[in-house]
């Protein structure tokens, strides 16, 4: 998932990839290539320390994309610094009750929540603020 900081008055924004299953180097570098060609221009990226995310596969794309993406790391075991980990508590929130028939059906709904959030980009601006990211 890449959720964008709100910059230059623009609203902040959510983009989602899911994967099934671990996610490995693999699945990061698409999700990378996905949002790059989704938002454009440099992506800063603040990671948490996912193996996927420190993979050596992983280093090497980027070093072969520097003027791509910058990366930020969180501190070792901090959520409350990831505003995307406050995107992932209210699609939780959200869907406590559901009641999928099936794993198809789960993701579709999962998906059919994230489609939602990405509507409200004054929640999303919260959840930026919450974490003490102030980006304008």
């Amino acid at each position: 998932m890449a959720l964008t900081a709100p910059l230059d008055g623009q609203p902040a924004r959510l983009y989602a990839r899911h994967f099934l299953g671990a996610i490995h180097a693999q699945e990061v570098i698409r999700a990378l290539r996905y949002f790059h060609r989704q938002i454009g221009g440099r992506l800063i990226i603040a990671w948490d320390h996912l193996s996927a995310h420190t993979a050596h596969a992983t280093a090497e794309f980027l070093t072969v994309h520097p003027d791509a993406f910058a990366i930020e790391w969180l501190p070792g075991y901090a959520p409350d610094l990831n505003p995307e980990e406050q995107c992932n508590q209210w699609i939780k929130g959200d869907m406590q009750n559901a009641l999928p028939s099936s794993v198809e059906n789960l993701r579709r709904m999962v998906r059919g929540r994230f489609a939602r959030l990405r509507h409200r980009p004054d929640l999303l601006a919260h959840f930026f603020e919450h974490a003490g990211v102030h980006v304008n």
